[in-house]
């Protein structure tokens, strides 16, 4: 038996919290210089922010592919992670989805171009896009359907749809700095207000 026989049957062991912390640190790293600079910024500078060596970089994520999915689906779990959180700490469900929105549109912007350059591999770019369903299109319909039983939305807008809206409000947002898709998406929100 090989040592690749020996391990077939077992899962992976999980990451110790201290190793998830740091994968952590430089996805948000990367996150932050490809939101700067492109996703095309050069590794030593994601290394510097993450304050590690461009060669812990390379051990975590081998090839710059390899680390662009890896942000894109960090990126979807924050989002997903903060609406429920957003919810038990906002004044209202309204608020809660105004400043998920917010984070939404923050992610949209730099997703457009992260999918620029996944888009080369249509098979993994389509799966990447399902994992992404997957995970906000219920996160948002249960802050649509919170403000809507609070009563201070229209319930009749499925997540999808508004999520789409706003992917919409976002494109071109990251190549002019005279384009404001937050505060766009802000007042796509608020017309969902039901009249008081």
């Amino acid at each position: 038996m090989n040592d690749s026989d020996r391990g077939a049957g077992r899962a992976a062991r999980p990451k110790r919290a201290d190793a998830r912390r740091n994968e952590k640190t430089l996805l948000d790293a990367a996150a932050a210089v490809f939101v700067a600079s492109g996703v095309d910024a050069p590794v030593r500078d994601i290394a510097a922010k993450a304050g590690v060596g461009t060669a812990t970089i390379y051990r975590h994520f081998p090839t710059r592919a390899d680390l662009i999915i890896a942000v894109y689906r960090h990126q979807v779990e924050a989002c997903a992670e903060a609406g429920p959180a957003l919810l038990e700490t906002s004044a209202t469900p309204y608020a809660a989805l105004e400043r998920w929105i917010g984070l939404f549109v923050d992610f949209l912007v730099t997703k457009h171009g992260l999918a620029a350059v996944l888009r080369s591999d249509d098979a993994g770019f389509d799966a990447l896009h399902a994992y992404f369903l997957d995970r906000l299109v219920p996160v948002c319909t249960r802050l649509l359907d919170a403000a809507a039983a609070a009563g201070e939305i229209r319930s009749d807008i499925p997540a999808i749809e508004l999520m789409r809206g706003v992917g919409n409000l976002c494109i071109g947002a990251e190549d002019d700095p005279h384009y404001d898709a937050r505060r766009l998406a802000g007042l796509l929100i608020a017309g969902l207000r039901l009249p008081r």
